[in-house]
């Protein structure tokens, strides 16, 4: 049988070609059967909030797990697991080159899936659709180049312009839900600049409720619950017996729980817990019932739970309920992120880094700066692998040998401070090269990434400061615009840099990040959006694919014992010797 996932957020084009192969089973006599999750999107965005990039609600609620309800609908087999096959390849990303052919819950939990197309490259995907004459989904024809949901957190940059400008009305419905749904004076820039992906928490949906807290008061730990939607003495017969002493009193609207507080840490209390966030937040999606495998749980009539074997699978969620998962609000209303202000008020200044590079060790014993200005300057030497323990490093020979005003020092430097220090990475994971950015727009970003409103300032002003020292007049890290003497905008630039060596230095670093991830392709480089730990020299330094394809032949021809770049018949491989690394790229210099 074929089942199609339907996640009622697919492409048209995606439907169109969905009729074509039902009406092809149809006639080889193969049962073709859809699964969808009983919400339409219009209302699962408003019961769980816009999905983001950390809030993934939307994959599990609309795809996984109406497709394992409906397979054991039609199996009549309630301890139907099977086995996935999925159609991701390595060369797509460096996060799925990582995957394994098999795997067991990595995909969806208690699921096993398979990848048998994972080393296919692009070259071979087409060439076996075109030998056996597979229709084709027409939204590849219209420049994007996935399939997948319409409007996804996953997406951004140019296959967000590519599905606006095919499919405007279809994608205005979801940018619709966000301003109904999120409380941002600045809404417009917030969808338009993808503040929405990166929402953490329910902080800023308007009109959530606080449904679940806790707090220790005194010997207790006491959980507050109110307008519970579902009944907790159901989902308790998930844990079986508890072994510690709880009680449970009414209160207006709710109840509270009272737990001896030495417990409040323990592992079973973590399902203690998940036991009430259910019982608050619980809006019957499917998902516990999906990852029973025992049949015990129904939504039918309302939850029922029979004859539980207490495997625990239905709290191997996030938070053990996706609904509070994704609407929690910050505890105490605060923020908990440690912060990404790594320079205060104290970015480094191009009189200081002259005169370190003038003095070498002998600045730390010889400088007029104060003690909050050496500190972070000491900081951002550190990160940019200039100094340790007030000492110079070999990597400052190497930067003094090459001219520490030199394009490739400063290249160097900051594919050092990429991978080094976060407020660098922030700047680069957040403002894409050559776009355009109201200083409030990116306040309300860091904000919503839960650092405070000082912090943010402060994060703003230095990106000001580190493009007036070489980092921004030698390589062109980025500009600002001031309106008076208000910081205005900030802009990401396109990088200066021509140097082949500090190219091949960043892929090095790139693959080790991704541990030994040695061969990719282009594409995968390309792709700013990649979800990957390693970063692509495209997305720190902004080079255009004809610069990239220059700079990699031009490296393979020099240095092919550290690399081999081919670019015939579509191929696009770049494969890096792995008997080197990092380090002795820096040896060439």
């Amino acid at each position: 049988m074929v089942v199609f996932g339907d996640t009622k957020m697919e492409f048209p084009d995606t439907y169109d070609l969905v009729d074509i192969v039902e009406k092809q089973c149809k006639e080889e006599g193969i049962n073709f059967y859809r699964a969808a999750s009983h919400f339409e999107p219009e209302e699962s965005w408003r019961l769980f909030g816009p999905p983001s990039r950390v809030l993934r609600w939307c994959c599990t609620v609309h795809k996984a797990a109406p497709q394992t309800l409906k397979i054991r609908e039609v199996l009549g087999k309630n301890d139907y697991v099977g086995m996935d096959f999925v159609g991701v390849r390595a060369h797509e990303s460096a996060t799925r080159a990582t995957y394994d052919e098999e795997n067991f819950g990595k995909k969806q939990k208690g699921q096993y899936s398979h990848n048998p197309i994972l080393e296919w490259t692009s070259a071979e995907i087409w060439l076996y659709i075109f030998s056996h004459n597979l229709p084709i989904n027409n939204t590849y024809k219209k420049g994007n180049s996935r399939a997948g949901c319409l409007f996804c957190p996953m997406g951004g940059g140019k296959s967000d312009s590519f599905r606006y400008l095919c499919y405007k009305n279809e994608i205005d419905k979801y940018t619709d839900i966000i301003r109904d749904t999120i409380a941002d004076e600045n809404i417009g820039t917030y969808i338009t600049n993808g503040g929405w992906i990166e929402r953490k928490n329910g902080r800023d949906i308007i009109g959530n409720e606080t449904k679940y807290t806790e707090e220790i008061i005194g010997d207790d730990l006491v959980i507050t619950i109110r307008n519970p939607s579902t009944d907790w003495h159901e989902w308790i017969k998930t844990l079986g017996e508890v072994s510690f002493e709880y009680n449970v009193e009414q209160i207006s609207n709710g109840f509270r729980i009272s737990v001896p507080k030495q417990y409040d840490k323990s592992s079973e209390c973590k399902l203690f817990k998940q036991v009430f966030h259910k019982a608050a937040y619980c809006v019957k999606c499917g998902v516990c019932e999906a990852n029973c495998r025992n049949g015990c749980i129904s939504f039918k009539d309302g939850l029922a739970i029979t004859n539980c074997l207490h495997c625990k699978q239905c709290h191997n969620i996030d938070d053990g309920c996706l609904a509070y998962h994704s609407m929690q609000l910050p505890k105490n209303g605060g923020r908990v992120m440690k912060s990404i202000n790594t320079f205060a008020d104290h970015a480094p200044k191009i009189e200081w880094i002259q005169a370190f590079f003038e003095k070498g060790t002998e600045f730390f014993t010889d400088n007029t700066l104060g003690p909050m200005q050496i500190s972070m300057f000491k900081r951002f030497l550190l990160d940019a692998k200039l100094a340790e323990k007030n000492k110079t490093t070999p990597f400052y020979d190497v930067v003094t040998r090459l001219g520490w005003e030199s394009e490739e020092a400063w290249g160097l430097i900051l594919v050092q401070l990429a991978y080094q220090n976060p407020q660098i990475k922030w700047y680069i994971d957040n403002m894409p090269i050559n776009e355009t950015f109201p200083r409030q727009y990116l306040e309300d970003k860091l904000v919503e990434a839960e650092i405070s409103p000082k912090d943010a300032k402060s994060i703003l002003k230095a990106f000001k400061r580190l493009t007036e020292i070489p980092l921004g007049y030698v390589i062109n890290f980025g500009t600002t615009e001031n309106s008076g003497r208000q910081l205005s905008s900030l802009r990401r630039c396109k990088s200066t840099l021509s140097s082949e060596l500090v190219l091949l230095y960043a892929l090095y670093r790139y693959a080790e990040a991704c541990e030994g991830y040695y061969q990719f392709n282009l594409s995968t480089l390309m792709d700013v959006n990649v979800d990957s730990v390693g970063i692509s020299p495209v997305k720190i330094f902004g080079f255009e694919r004809d610069e990239m394809e220059a700079m990699l032949r031009g490296l393979s021809a020099k240095y092919n014992d550290f690399i081999d770049a081919d670019f015939t018949h579509d191929l696009e491989k770049i494969a890096l010797r792995d008997y080197h690394t990092s380090a002795d790229v820096i040896d060439l210099f």
